[in-house]
């Protein structure tokens, strides 16, 4: 089984506007939509999506929480939420003239402790040897900043396979578990090495070091995607493998790179071949990027068609 954690799902309330936002007036939208949201809760949709098993963890509360819980359930995805006092997320984000976006992210409720026992005893229970197990997203400012670290040494001597995607100091703290799969952007790249690379194309050679420091570090294989730039594989076998951005309409970043990682996990579970695996992420990432919500297998599937590409 996969689980997928996410310690703050949201709803995303999307507003779309043809003209450029100003303050101290009154702006209007031209087109509203609202979804549920969070990195572990975004994989799970593509996942299922891509009628991949699986089961997403964390914490709901609230009319919110259970907004989330109805939505999910609506889409077919199982869930096994830690239940909280307070509401839920709620982030707002804003498309200005589909170029681009302004994004606001509330800083959530409060997890107790009782709570987080409850998280460690659900995932001590349910994760088994052979099971997948994604953390995604970052530690709310609120919460105790060693959650990760807490649920991988409660897992560390089960044989799964891990799969992270996390900023900064929480990715480093997940290495020693050695997890199979890691896939930080450049910007977090940049915030992770203290280093300035602008242009990944063009800095090519930078990038790759970075990865092979990440690698060093105990991650078997490392993606470090570059937005409309493309993306980078560094394998487990210490090759790399560069993918062009596919070209299409803009429509939302949001939930792109969580895309990414579900399509990699599901042709990986399907192929045990890395990267095969990366060229689906990709498609299953720019699908995303060109829709919105987060895309369907047949919008998945009408790209890789399009691009008529041949790599089964």
């Amino acid at each position: 089984m996969i689980y997928t954690i996410t310690l703050s799902p949201t709803i995303d309330y999307s507003l779309k506007s043809e003209y450029e936002l100003k303050t101290d007036f009154i702006n209007r939208s031209t087109k509203e939509a609202y979804e549920v949201g969070g990195k572990g809760i975004n994989v799970s949709i593509m996942l299922n999506n891509l009628a991949t098993e699986n089961v997403a963890l964390g914490f709901v509360g609230g009319f919110t929480g259970n907004e989330i819980v109805n939505i999910l359930k609506h889409k077919n995805i199982v869930t096994d939420f830690v239940n909280i006092q307070g509401n839920s997320r709620t982030n707002v984000k804003i498309n200005i003239k589909n170029q681009k976006e302004l994004i606001i992210n509330a800083t959530g409720p409060l997890i107790s402790d009782k709570n987080l026992n409850d998280l460690y005893t659900k995932i001590q229970y349910l994760v088994k040897d052979g099971d997948v197990v994604v953390i995604a997203g970052n530690i709310p400012s609120i919460m105790k900043q060693d959650i990760y670290v807490q649920i991988l040494e409660l897992i560390k001597q089960k044989k799964v396979l891990l799969i992270v995607d996390a900023t900064k100091d929480l990715l480093i703290s997940t290495l020693k578990y050695k997890p199979f799969l890691i896939k930080p952007n450049l910007e977090e790249i940049n915030e992770i090495f203290k280093s300035e690379i602008k242009n990944p194309i063009t800095q090519m050679e930078q990038v790759k070091l970075k990865a092979l420091e990440l690698q060093k570090l105990g991650a078997q294989n490392v993606v470090i995607s570059f937005g409309g730039q493309g993306s980078l594989l560094l394998d487990k076998n210490q090759e790399f493998s560069y993918r062009e951005a596919i070209k299409g309409k803009f429509v939302s970043s949001t939930g792109a790179g969580d895309s990414m990682v579900a399509g990699f996990i599901s042709k990986y579970l399907q192929t045990k071949n890395v990267k095969k695996s990366f060229i689906f992420g990709n498609y299953c990432g720019s699908a995303t990027v060109f829709t919105t919500g987060i895309a369907s297998s047949k919008e998945i599937d009408e790209l890789i068609k399009k691009e008529g590409e041949v790599w089964e």
